[in-house]
């Protein structure tokens, strides 16, 4: 197993004991630790939450020690799914910068002391040569999960920014999870939107402003859902297609987009487009959605595209 793969799995463990304690607040912080009682209630947890078992033998095997041989796929889904997230690929996704600071904690201390006393001393020079010739106010916004509190990653998170008697101004997070302001205006009014989250409207009076906030929107629960069927082999069919046919409204508009070097896009009906989502053998596999949008509780439209698979 790769040094990397290693640490994902470490941090997953870490995770599952952070979830256990909502439920458990006094079980042991080590993973390895829990025997007997204590994994009999993991097992109820993970049963009652993501409707999953795994065997006593299993857990002795791969959480309570060292194994040379990750994990099956379908159990780290699962897994990921019980700490929050969508499946194993997103849990690495959104905590590849957890692993990329482990390694660099590693460094000598003394040399990751100057090299933040020269970052912050070149901050605080730029600020004031950026306020004394341009009078712009820099702001910083971090957008988090609302449920999980941790930032959110996803790259294609969308700000739009609802300037008085202007067209909107379309800017991306950058890095992801963040938006950084510059501005001598009083008050800023913009949209947040992402694909797995709800849209948002934000409105604030600068002058009153601290300069950093963290912004928290609700997961948009059916675009989710979609991800996850397409990204895991869910042998229930019939049960699938039922949600699919709740959630999804009968005269909604479905577009799968290419990517670059394919030219045009696809356009499905509902029953289409939940036939090649659930058959057994069906061509769409591991979907990123773009955009949805509702009419009551339902998607009227759709828009996808579909990842290649590593």
């Amino acid at each position: 197993m790769e040094k990397a793969e290693i640490q994902y799995l470490n941090l997953l463990k870490t995770a599952v004991v952070d979830t256990m304690k909502q439920s458990y607040p006094g079980i042991a912080n080590d993973i390895s630790d829990w025997k007997g009682q204590d994994i009999i209630n993991f097992q109820e947890d993970l049963l009652e939450k993501v409707n999953e078992h795994i065997s006593e033998k299993w857990f002795y095997s791969h959480m309570k020690s060292e194994n040379e041989k990750l994990p099956r796929i379908d159990m780290l889904n699962f897994l990921s799914r019980y700490v929050g997230y969508i499946d194993w690929r997103d849990f690495k996704y959104k905590n590849r910068e957890s692993i990329i600071k482990a390694d660099q904690d590693k460094k000598s201390e003394q040399t990751s002391l100057y090299l933040k006393i020269a970052g912050l001393l070149l901050l605080l020079v730029v600020s004031i040569v950026l306020v004394k010739f341009t009078g712009n106010k820099s702001y910083q916004f971090t957008f988090k999960d609302a449920h999980t509190k941790r930032r959110i990653t996803d790259t294609l998170t969308e700000i739009i920014i609802l300037n008085e008697n202007e067209s909107p101004v379309y800017e991306k997070c950058d890095p992801p999870g963040y938006y950084n302001l510059k501005t001598k205006k009083e008050k800023i009014r913009f949209m947040v939107k992402s694909p797995y989250y709800e849209t948002d409207t934000i409105t604030r009076v600068l002058d009153k402003f601290e300069g950093s906030e963290s912004i928290y929107l609700y997961p948009n629960d059916f675009a989710m859902m979609i991800h996850y069927f397409s990204a895991t082999n869910v042998k229930d069919w019939k049960k699938r297609r039922g949600h699919l046919d709740r959630m999804i409204s009968d005269s909604a508009f479905i577009y799968q987009f290419f990517d670059e070097g394919q030219v045009g896009m696809e356009l499905y009906n509902k029953e289409e487009f939940i036939d090649k989502l659930t058959m057994p053998v069906n061509s769409l596999k591991n979907i990123e959605i773009m955009e949805t949008i509702y009419t009551g509780r339902k998607i009227s439209v759709l828009r996808f595209k579909q990842l290649e698979i590593e």
